[in-house]
């Protein structure tokens, strides 16, 4: 299967570094070829192609990085290129402040973005961790949980086989729709980290089950 990560900011740039050792090839993609190629250069990755988002979207798992705002116009520009591909959905609704959401109760990103794709299989991952937890996933000797999240069985199983070997300890998040939860939680934890001076490092990991 071909796997890309679409967007270099932050959480693109993270999602490189922490899937880069673990991923046979990847392809990273951004409208700036020459950006992402200095950036794969700078990070020195062997398996990573840089290309354009356009040969990004070839790929048969997608996981974009593209701030909520911006992954709407996005997706309905996109809608025949992702038919049936596997699109992995990163994003959080919140206000460009960090202090609300932009969906009202009774929805999340995930849904909002399946249903503008109903030809594409979304899988929520990685909204519950920060872009510095990516850069240092074991803290203390442990893992971060991420959780993966998709109303399709075989979808959300390939996409958490395909991150078991991170350095994250990858849970099933059951259907889609539990992004409501786990949206809102990840603002909430936000704040606690503010203020207790550890933003941005943050994530969380429920305890009593497995290692």
């Amino acid at each position: 299967m071909k796997i890309s990560v679409i967007g270099t900011g932050r959480m693109g740039k993270g999602l490189v570094q922490v899937l880069s050792p673990f991923v046979e090839k990847i392809m990273w993609g951004s409208r700036s070829s020459e950006k992402v190629l200095g950036l794969v250069e700078a990070g020195k990755y062997e398996h990573v192609k840089p290309v354009e988002t356009t040969e990004a979207l070839q790929a048969d798992i997608i996981i974009h990085s593209l701030w909520f705002r911006d992954l709407q116009p996005w997706a309905i520009a996109n809608e025949k290129t992702l038919a049936g591909k596997i699109l992995v959905d990163i994003s959080n609704p919140f206000t460009e402040d960090f202090k609300d959401f932009t969906l009202d109760w009774g929805t999340s990103a995930a849904e909002e973005l399946q249903r503008l794709l109903p030809n594409t299989t979304v899988v929520g991952a990685f909204k519950n961790t920060f872009f510095k937890v990516l850069e240092q996933p074991i803290y203390q000797g442990q893992q971060s949980d991420i959780y993966v999240t998709g109303d399709d069985e075989s979808a959300k199983r390939i996409v958490m086989d395909l991150l078991d070997p991170i350095p994250f300890r990858v849970l099933d998040g059951g259907r889609l729709m539990n992004n409501r939860t786990i949206e809102r939680m990840t603002l909430f934890e936000r704040e606690v980290a503010i203020r207790y001076g550890n933003y941005p490092y943050i994530s969380y990991r429920m305890f009593g089950i497995g290692n």
